[in-house]
């Protein structure tokens, strides 16, 4: 479980590392972050009031979004200039402060210095150089990047570092985005102290009025944020159409969302939009949508009537019983907009679709075929497996793959908590759980394995460029720190 480290003197409004407003701070606009594109360099510092880990660009520790076209580099400069001697605990052992990048989604390579989570990693002092390219053909969307050091990953990823990837293009697909404001979001998250002000202030700004969740009897650790502020306001016209892109960068909170009477139209999931590998959907409209950590939604969202009080929440999801409690909270407030501009609109992109469909034949025969491999989730009081084995950096890999074909894998939970299942470099079609066909199916980059459950997907490795050696986890991050993951080969 989470250790309780923030102080009463936690920002009510922004929670921004080295800044801390009163008690007192009023509710919040919506923050946008900064944007980037090109070259950029981005700094890992520690706070020097909580001795917190953070992200800090261009002299501010708000990290920005990193905006991309199919085809274009990512070229990063990543210093490493956190303390030598952290304050922190990880989940095993002290914190080291070692820090590399992970870049969630992309179809990319994992050997170095593209996204190499096993080689590439800096100390304190050292400088890591990131050359990501991205193909031609990755679907535009909503990426992210975040911390993968491991041993340290979930501690870093809960002090924040963390950030969105966009790449461009998403509007050849839907050209109405065109013009329409966009709003890029992400999800962390704020710890509760123990007991005291600082907990009852935070859990009723939220609304966190009944904190029992499902089936876990503990009480709530953290709130979420909403680019770091606390229940910020988010401002649409009434019958405004807005682009809402958002990321779950919680290290282990899920976040169902749901609008007060409203719905999402959503066009795209986990950074594949619904057109990619299928030209006849563009869109689906949902009443809710459960994001798993390192999830992402990206929907066009129409403003409330006048005169209609609406708010961006989050429902109760349980996690089983020996999972982390997930009450539902209010994250923002749907407000009528003011006379202030200036949010970021969709520009349209001068590219041609990609359309990448694939033969129903190909994935009938994987899904047909016995699963090629199967990973068994475990946990004991001493930690978290994959198959029996608990990961550490010098385990061989558990298995190689031929690249050129659609594999049927199957993943089995034997525990008592619902795990988000990842692998780096791919999207796999999630098409049954617990043996039963799935109506709707779905091509993500994590997915939910329910408890004592399975889930059966058919995995795209036909992509020569992901070749080496990677992984697949728990996205819950401190139990991939505690053993839940694997090597794969690519070859």
């Amino acid at each position: 479980m989470l250790s309780r480290m923030k102080r009463a003197a936690l920002a009510v409004a922004v929670i921004t590392g080295t800044s801390a407003p009163s008690l007192s701070a009023q509710t919040a606009t919506l923050p946008e972050p900064p944007q980037v594109s090109g070259p950029f360099t981005l700094e890992a510092v520690t706070d020097p009031v909580s001795g917190k880990s953070q992200f800090r660009y261009d002299g501010h520790d708000i990290p920005p979004v990193v905006r991309v076209r199919p085809g274009e580099d990512i070229h990063i400069e990543y210093i490493n200039r956190l303390s030598r001697d952290s304050k922190e605990k990880c989940v095993m052992m002290p914190c080291t402060n070692g820090t590399n990048l992970h870049f969630h989604g992309l179809h990319v390579s994992p050997e170095k210095p593209q996204d190499d989570v096993l080689t590439m990693s800096a100390a304190p002092g050292e400088t890591l150089r990131y050359t990501v390219e991205v193909p031609r053909n990755q679907p535009p969307g909503l990426y992210w990047y975040h911390t993968h050091q491991h041993m340290e990953s979930y501690r870093q990823d809960l002090d924040g570092m963390s950030g969105a990837i966009v790449v461009e293009g998403i509007d050849r697909y839907i050209p109405e985005l065109r013009g329409m404001e966009e709003r890029i979001m992400v999800l962390r998250d704020v710890e509760l102290d123990e007991h005291g002000a600082q907990r009852t202030m935070l859990m009723n700004k939220v609304a966190m009025l009944t904190p029992a969740c499902g089936h876990s009897s503990e009480q709530p650790e953290r709130v979420l944020t909403i680019n770091g502020a606390v229940r910020p306001q988010i401002e649409i016209a009434p019958g405004e159409r807005q682009f809402w892109r958002i990321v779950n960068a919680s290290p282990d909170l899920y976040a169902d969302l749901e609008i007060d009477g409203g719905s999402f139209e959503v066009v795209a999931l986990d950074g594949m939009p619904f057109a990619f590998h299928d030209p006849g959907t563009r869109s689906r409209t949902l009443g809710h949508v459960l994001l798993a950590p390192a999830g992402r939604m990206e929907a066009i969202v129409t403003g409330p009537p006048a005169h209609h009080r609406s708010t961006f929440h989050t429902r109760c999801f349980d996690t089983g019983s020996d999972g982390d409690p997930n009450p539902a909270m209010v994250l923002a407030d749907i407000v009528p907009r003011s006379d202030r501009g200036g949010l970021r609109t969709m520009v349209q992109d001068s590219g041609t679709p990609v359309y990448e469909s694939i033969p129903a034949a190909a994935i009938h025969s994987a899904e047909d075929a016995e699963p090629r491999f199967t990973a068994v989730f475990t946990e004991d009081k001493s930690g978290f497996y994959i198959n029996g084995k608990k990961f550490d950096m010098e385990s061989p890999p558990m298995l190689t793959v031929d690249i050129g074909s659609y594999q049927h894998w199957r993943v089995m939970n034997r525990t008592n908590e619902v795990h988000p299942f990842h692998i780096h470099q791919v999207h796999f079609l999630v098409y049954a759980a617990n043996g039963t066909p799935l109506q709707q199916t779905e091509w993500l980059d994590t997915v939910n394995v329910p408890v004592e459950g399975s889930v059966d997907l058919v995995m795209d490795f036909t992509d020569p460029v992901i070749r080496g050696t990677s992984l697949f986890h728990c996205h819950l991050l401190n139990h991939e720190d505690k053993g839940m993951m694997a090597k794969v080969v690519f070859r």
